[in-house]
C-alpha cells in the first residue's frame, strides 16, 4: 500500500481516537501503530530494509516479524533512549520544587531581571540549555521554575511555558552538538564552528518569533496553572510562602540544572578534542546523560532530603515524581511505536520520489520535505537525520550558489512544523505543563510552526545576501 495512505489512515485513526471517542493518547498511538502495521505490506518492509543497509537474513527476518513485535520493538527502543532521563528528570522537577530550591532561583531571577523580564529570561535559559541537551530535558528542568514564577507573579503561565518552549526546541535542531544538527553538518561537510555560528544567527531571529507569539498568545488565551500529577497548587503554594531564611543556597538549588550540562557538555568537547586519557574516560563516563541526569537526580534528593525530615514525605514526593513520570515514558513510547511503523512503510522514499517529480528551488525543497518527515513520524531529530540522507547529495555536488551551511540550517529548521500526537515533545509539554491537546496544539505546535517558516524567510534572505562562496 502507498505510504501516503498509510499515513493518512494513521493520522486519522489518532485524532479519531482522541477528540472524538476521547481515548487516552496512549490507546490512540497503540491502535495507530497496529492499524499501519496491519497494512504495511512485505514490498514496503523490503524497500525500508534496503534504505536502512540491512543485509538478506536481517530483511527476511524484518519481513516474517508478526505485526506486535515490530511495533514492541520500537516502543522499546524509544523507552531505552529516553526512560532513565524521564525518570530522573522527574525527581529534578519534584525535589526543586519540594525543596524550595526553584523558588530559590526564581527569586534570585526576579532581583536580577524583574518580573517583567522573566519570560525573555526563561527564552534565552531555554535556548542555551539546550545546545547541549535535549529539549525533553531541559523541558523538565525548567517547567517547574515557570511554576513557581506564576505563584510568585500570579499570572503568566502560558507565557512563560511558550517561552521555554520557543526557546528550547530552536537550539535543538540548529546548533551543534544537539544530535541533530550535528549530524547533518558531518554528512553535509559543513564545520563545526560555521554551524554553530548559523545556527545561533538563525536561532535569534526565530526566538524573536517565538517570543512574540508566546506575548500574543498570552493575552489572547487565559491557562491557568493547574495541579499535575506530582504536585497541586496548595501545596505549591505553602512552599512559596517560605522566608528566604528557609530556603537552600542559591549556588545549591542551581546545581541539578547546571550540573548535568557542564558533565553533558564536557564529554561532547573531550570527544572532539581528545581519544584517551583520563579526563577523556572520566567524561564519557560520567557525561553520559543518563549518568549526569542520575547525579544531578541525588544531588536533587540530597537537597530536598536536607529541608525535609519526615523520611514518610520523603518517599511519598519520589512515588508521585515517578508515577507522573512512568505515564509520560508511557506515552512518549508509544508515539515512538507510532513513527516506527510509518517509518517501516517506506514513507522516506515516497517522499524522495514525489521531491524529484516537482522543480523546486532547492532550499525549500529541503524544508518541506523535513517537514513532512517530521509530521510523519514525530521525532525533529529522525526528520533531520531522514532528511539530509535525502537531500545531502545537493551539498556536494558543487553547483549551489550559496554554503551548504544554509541547506544543513534549513534542514533544522523544517523540522519544527508540524508537532503533534505523535511527537513526544508534544505529549511531554502537554502532561507536565498541565494543558489539554486542544490547548497543546494551539501553543505548542503553533509557535515551533511559525519559528520553523521564520527560519525558513530568514535563512533564504542569507543565503542571497551572504552566499558564504
Amino acid at each position: 500500500m502507498d505510504p501516503l495512505i498509510l499515513l493518512f489512515v494513521g493520522v486519522t485513526v489518532i485524532v479519531g481516537c482522541i477528540l472524538i471517542l476521547k481515548l487516552h493518547p496512549v490507546l490512540a498511538l497503540l491502535f495507530a501503530a497496529i492499524i499501519v502495521g496491519v497494512f504495511t505490506g512485505e514490498n514496503n518492509l523490503v524497500q525500508f530494509a534496503q534504505i536502512k543497509g540491512m543485509s538478506a537474513a536481517e530483511t527476511l527476518d524484518l519481513v516474517n516479524q508478526p505485526v506486535g513485535q515490530r511495533i514492541a520493538a520500537a516502543f522499546g527502543n524509544t523507552a531505552s533512549k529516553i526512560g532513565i532521563l524521564i525518570a530522573m528528570a522527574a525527581i529534578i522537577g519534584t525535589c526543586l520544587l519540594r525543596s524550595g530550591a526553584a523558588d530559590k532561583i526564581i527569586r534570585a531571577a526576579l532581583k536580577l531581571f524583574g518580573e517583567k523580564g522573566a519570560p525573555v529570561a526563561f527564552l534565552t535559559s531555554g535556548f542555551t540549555l539546550a545546545i547541549p541537551v535535549f529539549f525533553d530535558t531541559v523541558f523538565y528542568l525548567l517547567v517547574p521554575l515557570s511554576k513557581a514564577m506564576t505563584l510568585r507573579s500570579g499570572k503568566n503561565y502560558l507565557f512563560y511555558i511558550t517561552a521555554v518552549v520557543a526557546g528550547g526546541a530552536m537550539a535543538h535542531s540548529l546548533v551543534p552538538p544537539t544530535p541533530g544538527p550535528l549530524f547533518v553538518a558531518a554528512e553535509m561537510g559543513v564545520d563545526m564552528g560555521v554551524m554553530m555560528v548559523g545556527g545561533l544567527v538563525v536561532g535569534m531571529f526565530t526566538i524573536t518569533g517565538g517570543y512574540l507569539y508566546a506575548a500574543w498568545a498570552n493575552r489572547k488565551w487565559t491557562i491557568p496553572l493547574r495541579d499535575s500529577s506530582d504536585v497541586t497548587i496548595s501545596e505549591l503554594e505553602d512552599l512559596m510562602n517560605k522566608e528566604d531564611r528557609h530556603l537552600p543556597a542559591l549556588w545549591l538549588s542551581l546545581m541539578p540544572i547546571i550540573l548535568p550540562i557542564l558533565l553533558i557538555s564536557g564529554n561532547t568537547i573531550t570527544k572532539a578534542i581528545l581519544s584517551e586519557g583520563l579526563l577523556f574516560s572520566l567524561f564519557s563516563f560520567f557525561g553520559n546523560p543518563n549518568i549526569a541526569l542520575t547525579l544531578a537526580a541525588v544531588v536533587a534528593l540530597g537537597t530536598l532530603a536536607w529541608n525535609e525530615r519526615d523520611r514518610t514525605k520523603l518517599k511519598q514526593y519520589i512515588v508521585e515524581s515517578l508515577k507522573g513520570a512512568g505515564m509520560i515514558i508511557l506515552i512518549t513510547s508509544m508515539g515512538g511505536a507510532f513513527g516506527g511503523t510509518l517509518q517501516q512503510t517506506g514513507i522516506g522514499a515516497r517522499i524522495q520520489e514525489l521531491a524529484s517529480v516537482y522543480h523546486i528551488a532547492i532550499l525549500p525543497l529541503a524544508f518541506f520535505v523535513t517537514v513532512l518527515m517530521r509530521t510523519a513520524q514525530g521525532s525533529a531529530t529522525v526528520a533531520m537525520i531522514t532528511s539530509v540522507g535525502i537531500l545531502g547529495g545537493f551539498a556536494s555536488m558543487g553547483d549551489l550558489a550559496f554554503h551548504p551551511v544554509y541547506l544543513a540550517l534549513v534542514i533544522g529548521c523544517g523540522s519544527k512544523p508540524i508537532p503533534w500526537m505523535n511527537d513526544s515533545g508534544f505529549w511531554v509539554v502537554c502532561t507536565m505543563s498541565g494543558m489539554t491537546e486542544t490547548e497543546t496544539l494551539k501553543t505548542f505546535s503553533s509557535v515551533l510552526t511559525i519559528m520553523g517558516f521564520i527560519g525558513l524567510f530568514v535563512i533564504i534572505i542569507l543565503a542571497k545576501l551572504f552566499p558564504l562562496i
